[in-house]
């Protein structure tokens, strides 16, 4: 096959339905739908870090779960040789699908004003709602609630408190109504505005809207099907998923779809392999794997599809850092300005590539995260900073840096603290 017949590297595309309907190289993960169906709970959270495939997951679901849309993109897919599982749940569904990557306004206003943006152009997806026979004229009159356009031109939509914390339930309680089938909810990354609040200082405003919309579509939702949620961190409880008792909770230490996040050693062998860059094997794994999730060796496909599609043009490339997550970044650099004599050796032995043990606390506020430096191991575990070799008595996590291009950020930030620091002395 000539290089020009081979199939483009999904860069930056995370839209399922495109890169299966542009023929992009797309490595297989759709067996994942097979397995959450066999184990899902009600409320369904993946916790992963950022740039691992989370959202590209979340278009499989909704492209497979939807009632409209053309479901040959799943043939020749493992789901495919489901025959019983396609039957019974493919394209049975009202889907509501939201990602709040975007919600990271400066203050509280446009913060909100980005959330009725995200919630009201969901909701405009199925505006056949106000020429549905089956609904009340009441009824049209609560959707319109969630589709008006603001007149003063303040922000997209014009949506109340009250309308706006309801707005979850309310769509799939009408799409159940107009369908006569119960609704799946979709929300990907749903910690960034909580974590742009913290930064901007109106955690408390946020956190107090995000709970009420999610604690009225998810708890108290008789119209839910069930819901999935995916993010960075699993934000405690007590902030946010106050009195959810029906929350199933899928983090990077279980074993359960381990290995559906991110590329494993085999997936990037064949994918090297149809490109013809067999001879990049070593640098990638050095490089771009080391992290572990469950029991499963990960890449970070980013990292992979970034370097073997610049390979395809300068095939004797050296690796390079992808890395741009500016809360890792921070993290480290929050964790050496607070760092202890015992913290800046820890520091130094994880750069030698030895390990240290931890307690992680997976279950964090944000507000917390910078409390103690003990918080920010936790943080940089949970962004993929660090990894996990294995575990100590008394749940003490055994943490080490997962490869080269982690180990650079490393190295770069310690290098700007200690600049830093020379800069404070002569001062």
């Amino acid at each position: 096959m000539g290089e020009l017949e081979k199939k483009m590297l999904p860069i930056g595309i995370e839209n399922f339905l495109e890169i299966r309907k542009e023929n992009y190289y797309y490595v297989d993960k759709t067996s994942m739908i097979r397995d959450f169906l066999l184990r899902r709970g009600k409320v369904n959270l993946f916790t992963r870090p950022r740039r691992f495939g989370k959202s590209l997951n979340m278009g499989m679901f909704k492209c497979f779960f939807q009632a409209e849309g053309d479901k040959t993109i799943f043939d020749g897919l493992d789901i495919s040789e489901e025959t019983a599982l396609r039957e019974k749940y493919m394209g049975k569904f009202s889907v509501v699908s939201l990602s709040l990557k975007s919600v990271n306004g400066a203050d509280y206003e446009t913060a909100r004003s980005l959330l009725c943006t995200v919630i009201g152009n969901e909701a405009l997806r199925f505006y056949d709602l106000l020429e549905s026979d089956k609904l009340t004229k009441e009824e049209k009159e609560i959707y319109r609630q969630l589709i008006t356009v603001d007149p003063g031109g303040q922000s997209v939509f014009q949506m109340s408190d009250a309308a706006l914390m309801g707005s979850l339930q309310t769509l799939s309680r009408l799409l159940e109504r107009h369908f006569g089938r119960k609704t799946i909810i979709l929300i990907d990354e749903y910690d960034v505005p909580l974590a742009k609040a913290n930064e901007q200082g109106y955690y408390d405003q946020m956190i107090l809207l995000i709970r009420n919309i999610l604690d009225q579509a998810l708890k108290t939702n008789d119209s839910l099907y069930f819901a999935i949620l995916t993010g960075c961190l699993r934000v405690s409880k007590e902030s946010i998923f106050t009195g959810l008792n029906n929350l199933k909770i899928f983090s990077i230490t279980d074993q359960e779809f381990d290995s559906c996040f991110g590329f494993l050693d085999d997936e990037v062998r064949e994918m090297l392999d149809y490109y013809e860059l067999d001879g990049s094997y070593d640098r990638i794994k050095a490089w771009y794997d080391g992290y572990c999730f469950g029991d499963a060796s990960i890449y970070c496909p980013w990292d992979v599809l970034n370097y073997v599609d610049k390979l395809r043009v300068r095939p004797n490339l050296l690796p390079q850092n992808y890395w741009a997550n500016t809360s890792g970044n921070d993290a480290v650099r929050r964790l050496l300005k607070k760092a202890s004599f015992q913290t800046r050796d820890e520091i130094e032995r994880l750069i030698a590539g030895e390990t240290v043990n931890k307690e992680i606390k997976e279950e964090l506020t944000y507000r917390e995260l910078y409390d103690d430096s003990e918080n920010v191991w936790s943080l940089l575990f949970a962004s993929g900073y660090l990894t996990q070799r294995g575990e100590q008595p008394g749940g003490l996590r055994v943490l080490a840096i997962p490869n080269k291009e982690i180990h650079s950020i490393f190295m770069t930030q310690i290098r700007e603290w200690m600049q830093d620091r020379a800069r404070e002395n002569q001062e």
